[in-house]
């Protein structure tokens, strides 16, 4: 019943475009898509966007790169307008899903200040507002190893923006406030409540510059496995009397913990050459992977046609420390030794498992070509290597064995 509602709501901007057609009305359409088609050269592992249920195997699929997104825009007043942006993708479900990614007032209180009310785009990253909007970007897809490191692309709540100019640059502070909730594939969900997020661009001519920074409490809900996880460390730590594993539980546990992501980029479209590069740190109170990730990304244009090569990096700087002993004191049952081996076995399963994900280098070759108007033609090609578990490839089956290679084409336009 939710998608068709969701579905309904990206249906009426058309029905509500034909209703102002004049070029007077309060109301303005627009809208984005991807068709694509993705595929990876092995049949024992797949390859996905972030928190896809499933990816791309040796059969190409359309579902890893493809979306459709509408944008309504209704102007109420001189200082007063409302947007609304639906978007049709494939995420955590086993097929495409509709959802709404903006729902938001927008008050200008001045020229140079502005207060957003509602759903708005989380401001973590270089491209936060036009992430999915593939015509915007250079590359076919934003590197995994930088873009999956905050899972949340929105936010409920309100921001305010101060946008001016000293002479030939600009400058744009950006501070959002507010809760959000991610949908993991498999039933649990991740809620960030007390969210705050402050956004710095300056931009001089070509060349922009960003600093961000994103602060929050997060509470993962409805993991089976690890509550059983926790609840056999408390039972173990209690009955054994080892005062350790109950602290780990604790520790482990993502319960209203703290968690940040600190980022910088900067980007530059001089003439005919194209570049962009971010470089983050993501920290939390829990056995997530406190994580670096990083990727520059340089292309030079030859007419319609945009070559462009990347090179991204995710690397885990830490871990929640596995402080099960290795023995239980003398004089305890066999079975307490059992269970501390179990119980370690995992705890470091958790490293690579899940939200932690692995370590992962990439590199990309590409070539775009705006071959009319609105319209772009991309071929991309990336060379995926996990350098520590399974990296960011899921579903892998026995006897994979890395490097893997992905293939994409895909047809962008913007309306």
């Amino acid at each position: 019943m939710k998608k068709h509602i969701i579905a309904s709501m990206l249906a009426l901007p058309l029905a509500v475009s034909s209703a102002y057609a004049q070029d007077s009305s309060p109301v303005r359409i627009s809208g984005f898509g991807t068709a694509a088609l993705t595929w990876v050269n092995k049949d024992n592992v797949e390859f996905n966007r972030p928190n896809q249920a499933h990816g791309a195997d040796k059969d190409p699929t359309t579902g890893v790169d493809s979306n459709l997104g509408l944008q309504a825009d209704y102007t109420v007043n001189s200082w007063l307008s409302v947007t609304g942006q639906g978007l049709v993708r494939k995420d955590n479900q086993d097929d495409f899903g509709a959802e709404l990614s903006w729902a938001f007032a927008k008050a200008k209180v001045s020229e140079d200040v502005s207060i957003r009310v509602g759903r708005i785009g989380l401001p973590v990253f270089m491209i936060s507002d036009y992430r999915n909007v593939g015509y915007a970007n250079t590359f076919l897809r934003p590197p995994a190893e930088m873009y999956s490191q905050v899972t949340f692309d929105n936010v409920d709540g309100a921001d305010i923006t101060w946008r001016h100019s000293y002479g030939d640059t600009t400058y744009t502070a950006q501070l959002a406030y507010g809760s959000t909730n991610y949908k993991i594939y498999g039933g649990p969900d991740l809620d960030a409540r007390h969210l705050s997020a402050l956004n710095l661009v300056a931009e001089h001519g070509p060349l922009t510059l960003r600093f961000g920074r994103a602060d929050t409490k997060i509470t993962l809900n409805n993991q089976a496995s690890m509550t059983t996880l926790l609840g056999s460390l408390r039972a173990a730590g209690t009955g054994y009397r080892i005062g350790a594993l109950n602290t780990l539980a604790d520790d482990i546990a993502i319960n209203k913990k703290k968690a940040s992501f600190t980022s910088v980029g900067a980007a530059l479209d001089w003439n005919n050459i194209v570049g962009q590069t971010e470089y983050a740190k993501r920290k939390t109170d829990s056995y997530l992977n406190d994580t670096t990730s990083w990727y520059v990304m340089g292309g030079y244009r030859f007419g319609k046609f945009l070559p462009y090569y990347s090179h991204a990096k995710l690397k885990i700087d830490g871990t929640v420390a596995n402080t099960v002993p290795g023995a239980c004191p003398a004089g305890y049952p066999a079975a307490c030794g059992a269970t501390l081996r179990a119980l370690s076995g995992a705890v470091a399963s958790l490293k690579y498992s899940g939200l932690s994900q692995g370590e992962q280098t990439t590199d990309t070759i590409g070539v775009r070509w705006d071959f009319y108007r609105s319209m772009a033609l991309k071929a991309q090609v990336d060379r995926v290597r996990p350098d520590a578990g399974n990296g960011l490839l899921v579903n892998v089956k026995p006897g994979f064995h890395a490097p893997v290679t992905v293939g994409a084409v895909a047809l962008d336009f913007v309306f």
